[in-house]
Parts: C-alpha cells; sequence; structure tokens
C-alpha cells in the first residue's frame, strides 16, 4: 500500500456512512480484497423501514453477493405495483397500477431476478452481516468523521469515536455516504442544486393484521381512495409491520396532525376494518426536496447515495439509487487499486450515475411521479448490462449475469476456441474469464458464429466483434485494455 503505510493506521480506502451506498461501496471493494474502514457516526443499525422496494437491479447486485434469499427472507411476496381500492377491505373493487417496476412475470422475461418488496432496515441488515465478514474490511459504529485533508500522497481522515477519542487515518481514497446532511460534502465544500418539488408528509409506521382482507392482492403499494381517510399502504416486512401515509402532503413543510389517536383511525377508516386497533410504533413528519450535488468528486473523495443525490419518496428510487451508486465506485476504486485501471477510470463514475440520478430526482419531484410505465423506468435502473438468459448446467439452470467475474468476461459462442486460446496464451494486465454459451443464448447476446462479447464487471459491454478478425485487438486490450475502440474506461 504505496504511500501511506508509514502513517501508522492505513487502510486502502476509508467509507464513511453505514447506509445502501456505503454498504454497497464496502461490498465491491470487499470482493476484490481491498483493506478498507466503513465508519458509521450512528451507535446503533437503524430500526425504521424507511424505502421498502429493492428494484430489479439491486437485486441482481444482491444475488451477486450471495444474499438474495436473505435479503427476501424480510420481506412479502408481493408484486410492486399500486393497488388503488376505496378500502383495504374492498381490495377486491381495486385496479393496478404501473409504478416502474415489472411485476414478478415481467420480470423473469428479462432478469434472473423480481423486485423485491423488502424494508430497507432489513436490507441493511443483512448487508452489515455480509460486509463484516469479508477479509480486510473493518466496520465501526459510533464513530465519526471530523476532519479531512486530501494530501499530495494520500487522504488523512480524522475519526471521533462516541467516547471523544479522535485518531488519524490514512488511505488511498475516501468516500462520503454518509447521507443528506453529509460532514464528508460539508468538509470539501460542496453544495446541492435543489430541484421544484419538494414533497412533505406524515408516516406511520404500525402493525396490524392487514393481509387477510386482501387476500391473493398482494402489492408493494395499496392507495386507499375512501374520503374519510385517503392514504397509502405500504408492507413493510414480516410481522404485519405497514406504512401508512396520509394523503395531505404539504408541499410548504407544514405536516398534518401527528395525534396517535387520530392517525390509527385514519389507519382504520383507510382499512374499512372497524374493530382494527392497529399498534402504532412510530409517527414522524418529513420533509423531503429533491437534490444533487454540485460534484461526486473532489480529488481523492467521492460521494455516493444521499450524499450526491437526494430524491423525495415518489418513485421509490433513493435507496436502490444510493445502493448502484455506491456499488459502481466501489469496483472502480478497486480496479485502480488493483493495478487493473489507470486512475482515469474513476472519472466515469459521474459521468454514469449522474444522468441516473438526475432523472431519478426529477421523477421524484414530480407529482405524478410514483406512477410510470415500466418500461421506461425498468430501462433506466438496468442501465445497459448485458442481455439476461439462461443456460443449463450440473446445478440447475444459470442467468449470463451470473457468469460475470470480477474483471472482464469474455462471452463466445460454443465453437469459439480461437477466442479461449487468445486469452489463455495473453500477458493480461486484467483477469478475462471466457464464457460459451450455447447457440441459442449466443445469438440471445447478438453473437454469431466465432463472434465475441467483453464486458465489464457490471454487466455493461464495451467491445463486441462479430468475427475473429477481431482476435488482434481483444489480445491488446488485455495487455492494455484502453486500447479497444469503444471502451471507455482509460484501463492501464
Amino acid at each position: 500500500m504505496s504511500g501511506v503505510e508509514e502513517y501508522g493506521e492505513a487502510y486502502e480506502v476509508v467509507i464513511v456512512g453505514a447506509g445502501a451506498a456505503g454498504l454497497a461501496a464496502a461490498a465491491a471493494l470487499g470482493d476484490h480484497g481491498i483493506a478498507t474502514l466503513l465508519v458509521e457516526e450512528r451507535t446503533e443499525p437503524p430500526t425504521l423501514p424507511r424505502a421498502t422496494v429493492i428494484s430489479t437491479r439491486s437485486m441482481e447486485l444482491l444475488r451477486a453477493w450471495g444474499l438474495e434469499e436473505d435479503t427476501l427472507a424480510g420481506g412479502v411476496d408481493a408484486d410492486v405495483w399500486l393497488w388503488e381500492c376505496p378500502t383495504l377491505a374492498r381490495a377486491a373493487e381495486g385496479t393496478a397500477h404501473a409504478v416502474g417496476y415489472p411485476t414478478r412475470e415481467q420480470a423473469a422475461v428479462v432478469s434472473p431476478c423480481a423486485p423485491g418488496t423488502v424494508p430497507q432496515d432489513w436490507l441493511e441488515a443483512v448487508l452489515r452481516r455480509h460486509v463484516g465478514a469479508l477479509p480486510g474490511t473493518r466496520v465501526e459504529l459510533g464513530t465519526a468523521l471530523v476532519g479531512l485533508e486530501d494530501e499530495p500522497d494520500g487522504i488523512r481522515a480524522t475519526v471521533q469515536d462516541c467516547g471523544g477519542r479522535r485518531r488519524d487515518v490514512r488511505a488511498h481514497y475516501l468516500v462520503g455516504a454518509d447521507g443528506a446532511h453529509s460532514a464528508v460534502r460539508r468538509l470539501l465544500g460542496v453544495g446541492m442544486e435543489e430541484h421544484a418539488g419538494t414533497y412533505g408528509g406524515v408516516q406511520v409506521v404500525f402493525r396490524a393484521p392487514l393481509w387477510p382482507v386482501l387476500e391473493d392482492r398482494h402489492y408493494a403499494l395499496y392507495f386507499v381512495t375512501t374520503p374519510d381517510a385517503p392514504g397509502l399502504f405500504l408492507p413493510a416486512g414480516r410481522g404485519d409491520r405497514w406504512v401508512y401515509g396520509p394523503s395531505t402532503p404539504s408541499e410548504a413543510g407544514e405536516p398534518p396532525g401527528l395525534d396517535p389517536g387520530r392517525l390509527a383511525a385514519l389507519i382504520r377508516a383507510g382499512s374499512g376494518i372497524v374493530d382494527l386497533e392497529p399498534v402504532i410504533e412510530r409517527i414522524g413528519p418529513f420533509l423531503s426536496p429533491g437534490e444533487v450535488a454540485d460534484r461526486f468528486r473532489v480529488g481523492r473523495v467521492f460521494l455516493a447515495g444521499d450524499a450526491a443525490h437526494r430524491v423525495t419518496p415518489r418513485g421509490g428510487t433513493g435507496m436502490n439509487t444510493a445502493l448502484q451508486s455506491g456499488y459502481d465506485i466501489g469496483w472502480k476504486i478497486a480496479w485502480v487499486l488493483q493495478g487493473w485501471a489507470d486512475p482515469a477510470l474513476l472519472e466515469t463514475y459521474e459521468r454514469e450515475r449522474r444522468i441516473v440520478a438526475e432523472h431519478n430526482v426529477v421523477r421524484s419531484t414530480d407529482p405524478d411521479g410514483s406512477r410510470r410505465p415500466v418500461v421506461d423506468e425498468l430501462n433506466v435502473d438496468l442501465g445497459g448490462r448485458v442481455q439476461h438468459a439462461w443456460l443449463p448446467s450440473a446445478s440447475g439452470p444459470r442467468s449470463t449475469l451470473d457468469l460475470l467475474g470480477p474483471g472482464w468476461t469474455l462471452f463466445v459462442g460454443a465453437a469459439a476456441t480461437a477466442w479461449e486460446r487468445a486469452v489463455a496464451s495473453a500477458a493480461a494486465a486484467v483477469p478475462c474469464t471466457v464464457r460459451r454459451l450455447e447457440p441459442v443464448t449466443a445469438r440471445a447476446l447478438g453473437l454469431r458464429g466465432d463472434g465475441a462479447l467483453l464486458v465489464r464487471p457490471d454487466g455493461v459491454p464495451v467491445a463486441a466483434w462479430s468475427t475473429v478478425a477481431g482476435l488482434p485487438e481483444l489480445r491488446r486490450a488485455l495487455a492494455r485494455p484502453g486500447t479497444v475502440p469503444a471502451l471507455d474506461l482509460a484501463v492501464a
């Protein structure tokens, strides 16, 4: 770890914030064995559901980390659509509306995963266990960042524990994933651009046996239209936990009443169950603006999650945008630290993630932002990664996405031995895994004859060849991958 060892406590990367973005960055770095310190100011993990939907692409990342089953174990089996009905007890009179997420049947066409109806506190608990078990990764709760210097030989971060003890930690890079009121962003002097459309309201977390009246109509959102109590009901995990929001948002920031008795009456009226006695666990007003940071990077420091982009609850994209941004900066830093890529690769982080963040911020500040066609928002979520197709294997069907490696992945047809020989004989700067596909699957990925497709670890294709005439180009790419046309990676 050249340039930082002499300073005592040192890591290759420091991550500030153990929310979705910070945990995803740590997971991506841990996949590559990068020495990482993850600090979190809170002394205890959050226990509020907050977000309740995990997108298709986010579920694919969790699958890649081996966490799909553990994640889904904390959710409910439901389609991420909006069911609109007079009351929950009159759900049979309702209709379904698209909110930008595919049904399980629709998702099966394009992905090995369907969106999950899982609360964020459960997801983060799963990620914390995973990250905490990674070799070379240290997680410290009750530790806040209080100072930050980007020096010629690396980052010097001053952290303070809950007892007031301070120490300096050195690293090559730092990721600020410490939320909407980011200390990292403040220390960097980075501003936020706010979009019109701030959204406010009240969130009630409660428990009540609502599933019996819904019968087999299992959805991630229920909008009840009864004039007595219009509002949203969202399942928030196992054990009959729900989130309720009365349909009286205040754009001016004045929340509706917070009286537990009144809110319990609204829940009862919206459910249509006259003797329902909801057990209210939390009532809280919220006021959410849509904001994007002026910059996602200052020198060796990167912003991710709410520190870089903040959305309102409309559309349910905040946690997913954060998780995917954390993953993106994580694998790119790992490639640079392993010598697989020139530091110029890190310039692609903001270029690739800002367009997604800005799209989702605009969506979230639109009063109709929660209602969107599936195909439009699914394309945003999947981000142009390689096509999913099932392949037979001895252990059961595997997706093309399951074949991605930590370095390059080269997809070839069943008889493409020339490509395999080229990879085997190359003095590769970056590891490259060759994946043979049977003819139908190869065709689904656009491969014909003896063509080949080169893919990044996040599944994004970067180069394609229709014949073995591309072999010299591949050899140059493996020795110095930045020579591949359209390879926007600046890889060393």
